[in-house]
């Protein structure tokens, strides 16, 4: 995965883009491409926060890529073989990757993300019934579904936990582009619904680059769903050349471990 942007904010955003910390933060977006036409995966760091405790909720990335297989095996990254031809590894932080050992695909490598579910059907109502998505696969027995907005985009599968869906501390949530003008929409058609809304439309500044209009909803496990309008949003998501050198710099003058060891302290687990 390439380092696509970064950015530092001295304070919590207002949509709790990092969660509910309000502090000094940052964001890294990584993937195989453009954010145009490649799923990316946003990294965000609270600097104060040391440790998140995992939930249920997210359950893991799906990639094509022997490449990946390889790296791991090359650097000692534990792999274990869950199916024929298929390895989790599991990220710092605990977080699952499921690695397809294959020849990267000629579009996006990375081919779903799995949220569990308390109840399948209910969520594919939503998801699907509300927001529109096509179901490409659904499977009663194994209680998963798979479903997204086009054929050659990542997919969203859903997952039964079989129990209540526990989100942790760690957060995150699913986040799409629109046209700007389809935002007020699907506002008022989660208002006409009873759905909850976390985060009515509003306009988010990023220092130097352009303000962007998101809303922000619940699913009924309270999966969290951001829709942005793509105007705004293709200019902010420009690939930035400076990518890589702005984390190494932000990195590097991070100096919060060795501060909270001189001071014989912990960094506060979420």
């Amino acid at each position: 995965l390439k380092v696509l942007r970064h950015e530092e904010f001295e304070e919590g955003c207002k949509a709790s883009c990092n969660g509910p910390y309000d502090g000094k933060w940052s964001k890294t977006m990584v993937g195989y491409g453009p954010e145009d036409n490649h799923f990316v995966a946003e990294l965000t760091y609270n600097y104060g926060i040391g440790e998140y405790r995992l939930g249920n909720d997210f359950l893991g990335i799906t990639l094509v890529s022997s490449q990946a297989v390889s790296n791991a095996k090359k650097m000692g990254w534990p792999l274990k073989e869950v199916t024929t031809g298929v390895f989790e590894a599991e990220a710092p932080g605990g977080y699952k990757f499921y690695l397809e050992d294959k020849e990267k695909l000629k579009q996006d490598p990375v081919l779903k993300v799995t949220l569990g579910v308390s109840n399948l059907q209910k969520s594919l109502n939503y998801w699907s019934g509300l927001l529109g998505m096509k179901i490409y696969e659904k499977d009663e027995e194994k209680q998963r579904a798979l479903l997204g907005y086009a054929d050659n985009q990542c997919k969203l599968e859903l997952k039964a936990v079989g129990g209540a869906v526990d989100h942790g501390t760690a957060f995150g949530r699913i986040a799409f582009s629109c046209a700007k003008e389809e935002l007020p929409n699907i506002e008022a058609l989660m208002k006409k619904e009873n759905q909850k809304i976390l985060t009515p439309l509003v306009s988010l500044d990023t220092p130097g680059k352009a303000t962007v209009q998101v809303i922000i909803l619940a699913d009924p496990d309270g999966h969290e769903i951001c829709f942005v309008g793509d105007e705004a949003f293709r200019d902010l998501s420009k690939v930035d050349p400076n990518g890589d050198k702005l984390l190494d710099d932000a990195m590097a003058a991070d100096k919060s471990d060795k501060w909270f060891a001189d001071h014989k302290m912990k960094k506060v687990s979420a």
